[in-house]
């Protein structure tokens, strides 16, 4: 199982304050920032940035990280925040059933290009 992720990011003080606002939505908090690394987490530091200066800005990085949380209004209450900060949108809240049919999901891209995930699962009535 996966312990914690890193994204690279050109200025580590928007894209901090971007993912303070942003992953508050969801309960997680800046938790510790030194050198050219900022964590946040709930308890520890999941989800990490790493200061890359000469990184350009690629539309489709590649890089792509999802995050669970524990209901659709969850998926949306990101959603929205992350729009409303200026990331990009990359689809909109809803089922993906392709991935699986309770698969609920939103997908923003930020300023760096990388593609960031939120997903609930939802019960589907039969």
């Amino acid at each position: 199982m996966i312990d914690h992720i890193s994204i690279g990011v050109r200025d580590l003080t928007a894209s901090s304050d971007f993912y303070e606002t942003l992953l508050g939505t969801i309960g997680m908090q800046k938790i510790t920032e030194h050198g050219d690394t900022a964590g946040f987490g709930k308890k520890y530091p999941e989800f990490w940035l790493n200061h890359r200066l000469e990184r350009q800005p690629q539309p489709d990085n590649g890089n792509h990280v999802c995050i669970r949380v524990e209901s659709v209004d969850a998926v949306e209450a990101f959603y929205a925040k992350a729009l409303e900060l200026g990331a990009g949108d990359d689809g909109g809240p809803g089922l993906r059933p392709e991935y699986h049919e309770s698969y609920y999901a939103a997908f923003v891209v930020d300023s760096d290009g990388n593609k960031i995930e939120v997903v609930t699962f939802v019960e589907i009535e039969q």
